[in-house]
């Protein structure tokens, strides 16, 4: 008498959760092959809890043909001990008719064997497993822009705070008040250029410091404007920035040929003018800089006229800039402003003097602000790679 075949279990489709996969990686960003490790890790730890403690699983999972199947390899033993993990020889045979002893044989699983738990913690797995992928797309966004500019869009002003919550492509960040220029209005729905200073990994999810008033702003949009310093023809030496007020920029050219100054203004100073738009009007001084101390505080002082500078040889980077009477308030500026952004593009403190070197009664006081000013001014040269310029309001 003939053996009856055995009958091989149909092949298990389920091609609704793969159109499920691929719509979330459409909508969401996350990989199907990252959401099926996600399942995959689930279904190994309900066949743990479900089968005394037994891992073992073969898991099939084929996007392309829908095939989505579980099996719980059991070993192949004479006598059962221990049913979640061994399987009698005749019982083995029924599924692979070529099982011996010391094998092991796949049990074809249905999820829905499973728990009311154990489902319940799979899905929790699942759905941790999104939002780890979704942590981890907002991380590599972040990263990806990381010290560059990026264009955001406001969704909401904290009436209270005045803080900005700003969308960046899929993610959402805080634009705190103060790190908004100053005067500037900022209203819903409006689109505003930010530089990501920093991410934060803490937390729930990762979070990415933004600023408008970073003096790297300012190179960025240099760079972005300016063809000879994307290049690298021309090179941001230094940058001082009060925003909303003022910036000075320094900028040196690697090719003798090329005008440090001209490129980065621009023809008809169409360039800088970009600039200066997207900053709301921000003034901003372009000036060659120099290894000279002297060439170069002369230069960072503009629009001022200096007649000389004189190093002081008793105290560390220090020294004093002798200007026309006239140019007195335009070399010290509004309340300091413009030795103090010289001071910092520099790195060199700057004590300014009147050319007569005498300011009379009325200017005693004048000339006390002006050295405590100046002496306050102490700055170091800058990490940042920063710049000034020739100002671009003239």
């Amino acid at each position: 008498m003939k053996k009856k075949p055995v009958k091989q279990p149909e092949t298990n489709k389920n091609p609704e959760l793969y159109e499920a996969l691929a719509a979330m990686e459409k909508e969401r960003g996350i990989s199907v092959e990252y959401m099926l490790a996600q399942i995959q890790k689930a279904i190994v730890t309900a066949c743990k809890n479900t089968y005394g403690g037994n891992e073992d699983v073969l898991i099939r999972m084929e996007p392309d043909t829908g095939v989505f199947e579980v099996f719980l390899n059991k070993e192949v033993v004479e006598e059962v001990l221990d049913s979640n993990r061994e399987i009698q020889l005749d019982e083995a045979r029924k599924i692979n008719p070529a099982a011996h002893l010391e094998d092991k044989v796949g049990i074809k699983l249905d999820p829905k064997d499973f728990g009311r738990i154990v489902v319940q913690t799979a899905r929790n797995i699942i759905r941790q497993g999104i939002r780890d992928g979704e942590k981890g797309q907002a991380l590599a966004e972040y990263q990806s822009k990381l010290k560059e500019i990026v264009t955001a869009t406001v969704e909401q002003i904290d009436k209270a705070t005045g803080n900005a919550t700003v969308r960046l492509g899929k993610s959402i960040a805080i634009l705190p008040k103060n790190e908004q220029v100053p005067g500037e209005v900022i209203n819903e729905n409006d689109q505003i250029k930010v530089y990501i200073i920093d991410i934060k990994t803490g937390g729930k999810e990762p979070r990415a410091l933004i600023s408008r008033t970073h003096p790297e702003l300012v190179k960025r949009l240099f760079e972005s404007e300016v063809p000879e310093i994307f290049d690298g023809t021309v090179e941001i030496k230094s940058i001082s920035r009060e925003a909303g007020s003022r910036t000075k920029l320094a900028v040196a050219s690697r090719d003798e040929n090329v005008d440090a100054v001209g490129a980065c203004i621009g023809p008809k100073g169409q360039r800088v003018s970009t600039i200066v738009e997207t900053l709301n009007g921000e003034k901003i001084d372009i000036v060659e800089y120099s290894e000279d101390p002297v060439k170069f505080v002369t230069a960072a002082l503009s629009p001022a006229e200096v007649v000389r500078v004189d190093i002081d040889p008793n105290a560390e980077k220090s020294c004093k800039a002798t200007v026309p009477d006239s140019q007195l308030s335009l070399a010290i500026g509004n309340k300091g402003q413009n030795v103090r952004l010289a001071a910092k593009l520099t790195g060199w403190k700057i004590d300014i003097r009147p050319e007569s070197g005498f300011f009379g009664e009325e200017e005693q006081a004048k000339e006390t602000d002006t050295q405590t000013t100046a002496e306050e001014i102490t700055a170091v040269p800058s990490q940042e790679t920063t710049t000034e310029t020739e100002t671009a309001e003239e």
